[in-house]
């Protein structure tokens, strides 16, 4: 089991950038699936990216403008974007994939404006 916080969600401009911060309760270097997904009101959540042990993967929507990386002495996995456009608004969820079960964060708001 664990525990997940994100962090660094905002407002910022069209062009801008944000750092999101996923900070787990216990170490995560066990953990080999952790990563990002987004949701808009009335809609499911998307993957935004994930990371293992060995590599990342992200959508298409994001790649080239998102870096995930993670940190197993800080216990957090980190999420960069970068020249953000209104429709990377969304609630940004955290999750960890332990032992068959995907466990989420509360979700940081992330906005874009135009």
């Amino acid at each position: 089991q664990v525990q997940l916080v994100e962090s660094g969600g905002g407002l910022v401009q069209t062009g801008g950038s944000l750092r999101l911060s996923c900070a787990a309760s216990r170490s995560i270097s066990s953990i080999n699936v952790m990563g990002w997904y987004r949701q808009t009101p009335g809609n499911q959540r998307e993957f935004v990216a994930f990371i293992d042990t060995g590599s990342t993967r992200y959508a298409a929507s994001v790649k080239g403008r998102s870096t995930i990386s993670r940190d197993n002495a800080k216990n957090t996995v980190d999420l960069q974007m970068s020249s953000l456009k209104p429709e990377d608004t969304a609630v940004y969820y955290c999750y960890a994939y332990v032992a068959g079960t995907i466990y989420w964060g509360q979700g940081t708001q992330v906005t874009v404006s135009s």
